[in-house]
């Protein structure tokens, strides 16, 4: 039996790192068949030398997190775990620590996979960025991360956000009320995340001076978007007429976000989709950047990875038949 040591510096980054009830030592020790238990200042690690070494590995970033002020969860455990196992632990530096914004709450919103990482630089450097991959990977919360930051710091005077008003399996026109009321179920993710960074006070005050707009893709035709940070969310629903027509709203000194899921379209048979059309016409453009997500960008719980993970092994079956 193999033995390695980590020196611990604090109790606390000890309590912090064994998590409530031990959870995230259990999914280092599960994962790598390894024993791991603290004895003084020092956490030692049992098992076979590979696998110890792969833990120590997992330990050692989840403490690189720890001391740039980050909380454990089970999911940046995972996370960590699976960068070990790829061989890229050495890059859990490049995404710890970054604060994007700060919620209405007080709470940081940073980050938490490469994949993240990479998308919130690509909005930043680029004036158009598509970000394209499953749900979970944060593409339409860090892009209103985004818009709110430039709008704060005085980058752009407004925050546009649209989605396409596409019925999902449901009738829009049962649906009760008058034509504002039946699309805002459609909108609720783009209010939900703009609640949660400005609060619900300061959401309505921005609304009502017209510095924020959410909006059908509808209601994008005929305009030109000035000093704007406009965001298109589930853009697979879009078709190309569509996505050409969001395009060209662009104005100076504004930034667009693009974002969807190409496996959960819902257009009728025999539509194109505009999100799938935009990725292969607007390639190798510069001012226009792309950014896919995987299954291990996903931020949810984690049995959204695995449920991704059998549709795509599903998919791949169909297609080989």
């Amino acid at each position: 039996m193999f033995e390695q040591s980590i020196n611990i510096e604090r109790m606390e980054q000890a309590v912090a790192l064994f998590g409530s009830f031990d959870e995230n030592i259990k999914l280092i020790q599960n994962e790598y068949l390894v024993n791991v238990v603290v004895r003084d200042s020092e956490l030692k690690v049992c098992g076979e030398p590979e696998s110890v070494a792969k833990a120590i590995k997992v330990i050692d970033s989840l403490l690189t997190m720890l001391n740039r002020g980050e909380t454990l969860t089970d999911q940046n455990v995972r996370y960590c775990i699976s960068l070990v196992n790829d061989g890229n632990e050495d890059k859990v530096k490049e995404f710890v620590g970054d604060c994007i914004c700060v919620t209405s709450k007080g709470r940081s919103v940073k980050p938490k996979t490469l994949g993240q990482k990479k998308y919130c630089e690509e909005i930043k450097n680029n004036i158009i960025t598509i970000g394209v991959g499953p749900a979970g990977t944060g593409k339409t919360y860090l892009a209103v991360a985004m818009a709110v930051m430039a709008f704060r710091t005085n980058e752009v005077n407004r925050i546009i956000l649209t989605r396409p008003a596409v019925e999902a399996g449901e009738k829009l026109g049962f649906l009760p009320g008058d034509l504002q009321s039946k699309v805002d179920p459609y909108l609720r993710p783009l209010y939900d995340a703009l609640f949660d960074m400005l609060g619900a006070e300061t959401y309505q005050r921005y609304v009502e001076r017209g510095n924020i707009e959410v909006a059908p893709l509808a209601y994008m035709r005929g305009r030109t978007l000035d000093d704007s940070f406009i965001i298109l969310d589930e853009a697979q629903n879009t078709t190309p007429e569509q996505m050409k027509m969001f395009l060209t709203r662009l104005g100076f000194n504004s930034k667009m976000v693009i974002t969807g899921d190409i496996t959960q379209i819902d257009l009728p048979n025999g539509i194109r989709s505009g999100l799938k059309d935009v990725t292969r016409v607007l390639k190798n453009i510069e001012g226009i950047s792309q950014v896919v997500f995987s299954e291990k960008d996903v931020v949810r719980h984690k049995l959204v990875q695995q449920i991704i993970k059998a549709y795509e092994k599903s998919e791949e079956a169909r297609l080989k038949r």
